[in-house]
């Protein structure tokens, strides 16, 4: 009875847990680490919303077991976001479902449509249980690049045809979460076209949908004319809102997907907490200045977080949308990949960051850099970056003794390129 269970030996060593132990030892010798590497919001939650949960809680009736699938007036209050916002109709009782968060509701669905041997199409660099959520329902995943659009439908239209069985799955992610690309409904009407002409249904992340920058507000996939016969996307109030502890998120779209997904639920949960799922119900029907206040304050430390680094001599691109950077390794520090320049940072910089491999092998040139931590933070981080690079072959030179990384390491430089299909 030794033998590894199988569906854990289907995932490999999580290296986030390798940064947070590195982290934890760091903390417990006294240093102060500046902690960007998980996205995990820092704000806190509007106090409208706070205050409609402490009215739900005293009343006894909501401390009984609550819906799977979300009490009434949450699922009509996304059903009314989603025209607000998108101009997208939705039946609330067949086309939405909530969900305890987007990543809950990602995973419960690929347990729900997958069956042993299926193929997903999916990008890379990705979110972990966009692939890992398919992997554990025992799907085989085909990584698709996003060099351009073009480059991309060139590849989807490779891994169709290079796939035995045909694959059953698309997944989306823009805004994205490593990368913060952004993609428009140009893009979208392709996704729905080439789903539609292969007959694979569509899983579309639009969790950072609130989260923009420098441009016209993400899109819906649903706003495709037709997208709703093969396509379902998840939404959360996390970074919306600021509520990432509530672990409140929502699933809506095509009727089958949205059903098959309620149904493995109602075996595995009772829903969140309903006093949780009232205040959603106030945040998604009450006033938007709160989310307006969140957008500025990513804002203000994304400029400031790329203006700061490229004075210390690391020069980070702009990231659109998302409370993410998706920062290039200096070109010194590159052929050590994206876990040995991230032990580094702990270690000169106490600086935390998400090593870029952990989204994707093609993700090792790359540190994902979440925008957690204030302004005044981030301008230390980047005095600490700066006495780093001043001191880079010293330090580079240490490192590479220490573990035998040597320079001729062949890198992947392209942030966006990932496994052919």
């Amino acid at each position: 009875m030794s033998e590894e269970f199988h569906r854990i030996k289907r995932l490999p060593p999580y290296v986030f847990e390798s940064v947070n132990k590195l982290k934890a030892k760091a903390r417990a010798e006294g240093k102060d680490i500046i902690d960007f590497g998980m996205g995990n919001p820092d704000m806190p939650t509007p106090p409208h919303i706070v205050e409609k949960l402490i009215e739900a809680v005293r009343d006894p009736k909501t401390h009984r077991y609550s819906s799977s699938r979300g009490i009434p007036g949450l699922r009509r209050a996304q059903a009314a976001y989603y025209d607000r916002r998108f101009g997208v109709k939705l039946n609330p009782e067949t086309e939405v479902i909530a969900t305890l968060g987007s990543k809950e509701g990602l995973a419960n669905l690929a347990q729900a449509i997958t069956a042993p041997g299926d193929v997903v199409l999916c990008p890379n660099p990705s979110y972990p249980i966009h692939a890992f959520g398919f992997i554990i329902s025992g799907a085989v995943i085909r990584s698709v690049p996003f060099e351009s659009p073009s480059g991309f439908f060139d590849m989807l239209e490779r891994g169709v045809r290079h796939s035995v069985p045909k694959p059953t799955a698309l997944i989306v992610s823009y805004p994205s979460n490593p990368t913060a690309q952004v993609a428009d409904l140009d893009f979208y009407r392709d996704v729905v076209a080439f789903a539609a002409k292969h007959d694979i249904y569509i899983i579309s992340d639009l969790a950072y949908s609130e989260i923009y920058f420098d441009g016209n507000p993400p899109p819906s996939i649903l706003q495709v004319p037709g997208a709703k016969e093969r396509a379902v996307e998840f939404t959360s109030l996390s970074k919306t809102f600021a509520m990432p502890g509530w672990r409140m998120g929502f699933a809506v779209g095509n009727e089958r997907l949205i059903n098959a997904l309620g149904r493995v639920k109602s075996y595995l949960d009772y829903g969140a907490f309903t006093p949780i799922q009232v205040a959603a119900t106030a945040a998604l029907n009450g006033p938007t200045d709160c989310i307006e206040e969140i957008r500025e304050t990513y804002k203000g430390r994304r400029d400031v977080l790329v203006d700061s680094m490229a004075r210390a001599g690391w020069n980070i691109p702009s990231p659109p949308a998302s409370m993410f950077a998706w920062s290039p390794i200096p070109e010194k520090f590159r052929h050590l990949g994206s876990m040995g320049f991230a032990t580094l940072l702990l270690e000169q910089a106490d600086m935390a960051v998400a090593p870029g491999i952990g989204f994707g092998e093609y993700g090792d040139g790359h540190v994902r850099i979440g925008l957690v931590e204030n302004e005044q933070r981030i301008r230390q981080a980047a005095r600490n970056v700066k006495r780093m690079m001043q001191n880079a072959d010293q330090i580079i030179a240490e490192y590479e003794d220490r573990t035998g990384i040597k320079s001729n390491i062949v890198q992947h430089p392209n942030s966006t390129r990932a496994s052919r299909p």
